[in-house]
């Protein structure tokens, strides 16, 4: 690592820089055509085929399994340095590491056995869980009945990020009785269209689309016998995005610091012969960079609660569990608010470090507001703090797993067709 990359902080365990340095030039290989990327509006197709290739995306199985053995904490630190790179990357591949905590706490050992080999040999899963429409809060829309041997697949799903990149999407859906069933589904089979039609100002690139799904034949042995997902799933799943966020704030402060390195033309009324003697821009610059290793130290921080979650899941005390996955929810939560608002700061600031040339989108300054802005819009900061000091004053603890939908009405819930 040069100085500068050293100035981040050091790695999560003594092993961590020996386990980045295998994907740090890829993920520079990846930064270097982002700009263009993003402009041109091209899928990171080939990128996460790199990853792939040098088993990022493996990761998380156990190192006698055929992956790499990370901790959540190397993972995590690992999504703040990909991030950096592209965070579409980041969010295209972040249901298929929760896919992989699924199957690791599995309490069904030939179904973990199973998808840890798919998952060893390559194989990625993409996102089917949200719904648009009509959808309830409380139940899905999305149907998977049963069919003398098999199943039957019927539905739409949305925010369906990554699928378009992956062999499987892990659905879910509502069974006969309406109750939530989960299954892996064949992104090429019969009866499966996948449209990149997400047309977000920002995290434009993770085909996070809409996903059809018409009488599609899904045999018993994709059938999830959980009815849960991994408990921790929620604390997981904001730390995805709060790494990207800390990612994101790095890559700005690389360009923002590469830039005024390199701008030549000063303002009259300046505090220097050039922008990089300059006080006041100085002071900009080490804003931005502060606001980006204090969301980084922030998530490796959480990250070490949602660590703790994960392996409470093997210790075979059940109170212990609920009061290890309770404070990672109150530790994500915690930190929401914070990482979002100095990444938003930070993404904004930059621009006062330069000058009107900075608009020009072909330094592709703007994308990192637009990207960390869309990541921010997801499961909304603003009851995080309400959350949290309901907790403070009241001892109440997070809700944890939740979900987005239409409203449920009295009259459904009094007659019982929504449970």
């Amino acid at each position: 690592m040069t100085q500068i990359e050293q100035a981040w902080g050091a790695g999560p365990s003594a092993r961590y820089e020996d386990l980045a340095k295998r994907f740090r030039h890829i993920f520079a290989h990846i930064r270097e055509t982002a700009v263009t990327r993003d402009i041109d509006r091209s899928l990171p197709h080939e990128e996460i085929g790199w990853l792939r290739a040098a088993k990022f995306t493996k990761l998380r199985v156990p190192a006698d399994e055929g992956g790499l053995g990370a901790t959540l904490p190397e993972l995590f630190n690992l999504l703040i340095e990909l991030s950096a790179a592209d965070p579409n990357v980041t969010n295209a591949l972040r249901s298929h590491f929760g896919f992989t905590e699924d199957i690791l706490v599995s309490p069904f050992p030939a179904y973990r056995q199973t998808w840890l080999k798919r998952i060893a040999r390559g194989d990625t899963a993409g996102s089917g869980h949200s719904e648009t429409g009509d959808a309830k809060v409380t139940a899905f829309s999305t149907r998977l009945i049963r069919q003398d041997d098999h199943w039957l697949l019927n539905g739409k799903k949305y925010y369906t990020t990554g699928s378009l990149f992956a062999d499987w999407i892990n659905l879910a859906a509502a069974d006969e009785a309406g109750e939530v069933i989960g299954a892996q589904v064949p992104t090429q089979a019969p009866g499966v269209t996948i449209l990149d039609d997400w047309n977000g100002f920002g995290q434009a690139l993770t085909a996070s689309g809409t996903v059809i799904f018409k009488d599609v034949v899904i045999t018993e042995d994709l059938i999830n016998p959980s009815r849960q997902r991994f408990r921790y799933s929620t604390a997981f799943f904001q730390l995805v995005h709060l790494a990207t966020l800390a990612g994101i704030a790095r890559a700005a402060t690389d360009d923002v610091s590469r830039l005024v390195s390199e701008r030549r033309r000063i303002y009259s009324h300046g505090n220097a012969d050039s922008v990089a003697a300059d006080p006041q821009i100085l002071q900009v610059v080490g804003t931005v960079r502060s606001a980006a290793y204090s969301a980084g130290a922030i998530v490796l921080k959480a990250a070490e609660s949602v660590q703790r979650a994960h392996e409470a899941y093997f210790l075979g005390d059940a109170d212990g569990l609920d009061a290890a996955i309770a404070i990672a929810d109150l530790e994500i939560d915690q930190a929401v608010t914070t990482v979002t608002d100095l990444v938003l700061d930070a993404t904004t600031r930059l621009f006062d470090a330069l000058g009107a040339s900075a608009a020009d989108r072909n330094n592709g300054l703007d994308r990192h507001w637009r990207n960390a802005r869309t990541i921010t819009s997801h499961n909304p900061r603003i009851y995080r703090s309400r959350i949290v000091g309901d907790f403070a004053v009241n001892g109440k603890w997070p809700p944890g797993a939740y979900r987005v939908g239409e409203p449920v009405s009295r009259l459904e819930t009094a007659s019982g067709e929504v449970a």
